[in-house]
């Protein structure tokens, strides 16, 4: 029988409880979780007056785990109002890859005077000889649950690709997903981002609309017979008004994609690439392909594709190291400088994928030719982490705002999320800077002027966490945000703390507008 919590006689302490579950389809994990929470803190005198979590996050990394990175912050910067940290159990705390990493972010609760406890766990967390031994264990084991889970599931994928059935990605231009059920029968076309709702049921390719298989055609026979490059395609596209499957304009690297890939003339091709453990992803070389021939119906003919195929060959194979450096040298003596954009825009130059593969990187390729760009790919990298920081957080907003019976969807071609079918809203991250004086700004200038409703900004602090969420009804292209919140009343905003005080002003907003 576990002990009472000391001091369960005295008092009830503050506690803090950490709820996580680790995919969308996990509806009452983290109710399940809470109510053995609120139970154990029944029983031990303890009052839960703060809540921490992360919904449809993986434990396997803090990135993304916002949850997690407010409540270490809070402990970190003495800011937490509690003593006691309550978590179901050792695999919702994470299941780091390292154990240490997550004995780490335990020692930095424990550093600040508040003790972590698992509640469901068989040993009491007391630093006791036993309770570390057995602690280690759980989280080996739950490392290990994340491995087997793992290979288990990229097996089944390597199954089911063998078999010619799709695997999670888009379909891409001139072919859509199709659900099959277990005999193979059709049974709808599914749009964008919709799901199987059956298990037993697959998803093949197949044709698209007509006029998106005879431009598929065009684009074909244009560079592998016409001789036009990939340039060239695009300009005629574009000159003509045709947008790709997200409605913008069609470049090199979009047309180059398609003509290479092997699903237009209906072969299935998996493993490509490895995405393992939230790991970065890792191009496979070819033997490791698995690839189903004939899995559906082609749209491009056979010969076409791979007289296509040839040609690429062959313009890789005509320039030796020392031309596809004069290529980059000649633009670098036109434009004065160099970066992906100009030379994937130079019909003469190999696209910066060719320069990668033949020297290892692009970097590479500018030290043979005594090339120093000025900022040295920091602002590439600020974009990236940029990036990768929106996509992790966009989800848990619109997981939040489906709780508030809001619905949400994009407009590719005026680049707003549209909510409940009439606000229009765009969708700022801002990293914080510090001015001259020692004061926090955050930048916000729209990307293009439209016709929107509302704008949200997600203000990160200097450590990269979340700072606040604003809420601005209209913008011009020179306002800033400062940190002492007077900027945002002037610009008639709201600043809201949590993504829940957010949603429900959206709530709001949708039945004003």
């Amino acid at each position: 029988m576990r002990k009472p919590f000391p001091g369960s006689d005295r008092i009830a302490l503050r506690a803090a409880q950490y709820v996580r579950m680790s995919t969308d389809e996990q509806d009452y994990s983290t109710l399940n979780q809470m109510a053995a929470i609120a139970a154990y803190a029944a029983s031990h005198n303890l009052e839960i007056v703060r809540e921490y979590s992360d919904e449809a996050r993986s434990g396997l990394h803090l990135n993304g785990r916002l949850g997690l990175k407010s409540l270490l912050k809070d402990v970190q910067t003495k800011l937490a109002d509690f003593e006691v940290i309550l978590v179901y159990d050792v695999s919702r705390w994470g299941r780091f890859q390292d154990a240490d990493e997550s004995a780490h972010y335990e020692y930095l609760c424990k550093q600040s005077g508040i003790q972590v406890i698992y509640c469901e766990e068989e040993f009491e967390n007391d630093g006791s000889l036993v309770s570390t031994v057995l602690k280690a264990l759980q989280r080996a084991e739950a490392a290990g649950f994340s491995r087997r889970l793992s290979r288990r599931v990229f097996a089944g994928h390597c199954t089911l690709g063998s078999r010619g059935f799709w695997q999670g990605a888009p379909a891409g231009y001139g072919l859509r997903r199709t659900l099959v059920d277990a005999s193979g029968t059709p049974r709808i076309i599914l749009a964008d981002g919709e799901r199987k709702f059956i298990q037993s049921d697959r998803v093949i390719l197949a044709p698209g609309p007509a006029g998106e298989v005879a431009l598929v055609r065009r684009m074909f026979r244009s560079f592998a017979i016409d001789g036009k490059n990939e340039i060239q395609i695009a300009g005629e596209l574009n000159q003509e008004g045709l947008v790709n499957q997200y409605g913008r304009p069609w470049n090199r690297d979009t047309i180059s994609r398609m003509l290479s890939n092997e699903k237009y003339i209906g072969n299935n091709v998996y493993n490509r690439t490895s995405f393992k453990l939230k790991d970065k992803a890792v191009k496979n070389p070819s033997e490791m392909w698995i690839r189903s021939v004939n899995a559906f119906q082609a749209v491009v003919d056979a010969d076409l594709f791979h007289a296509a195929q040839r040609r690429f060959a062959e313009l890789t194979r005509r320039k030796s190291d020392e031309h596809m450096l004069e290529n980059l040298r000649c633009l670098l003596n036109l434009k004065g400088r160099l970066n992906s954009k100009l030379i994937n825009a130079a019909g003469s130059t190999p696209k910066t994928q060719s320069y990668q593969k033949r020297f290892g990187s692009l970097v590479k390729a500018y030290e043979l030719i005594g090339y120093q760009p000025k900022n040295k790919f920091s602002n590439a990298s600020a974009k990236r982490e940029t990036s990768s920081k929106r996509r992790s957080i966009l989800p848990l907003l619109f997981a939040e705002m489906r709780r508030m019976d809001l619905t949400t969807r994009f407009d590719f071609n005026a680049r707003t999320y549209i909510v409940n079918d009439k606000v229009t809203v765009q969708i700022y991250l801002l990293r914080c800077l510090k001015t001259k004086s020692g004061n926090s700004q955050w930048i916000l200038r729209q990307r293009r002027k439209s016709n929107i409703d509302l704008i949200i900004a997600v203000r990160m602090d200097l450590a990269e966490g979340i700072h606040d969420f604003v809420l601005i009804r209209s913008l011009s292209r020179s306002d800033r945000l400062n940190g002492t919140g007077v900027d945002v009343e002037l610009l008639g905003g709201t600043c809201f703390r949590t993504l829940g005080d957010l949603a429900n002003a959206l709530t709001d907003a949708t039945r004003t507008t």
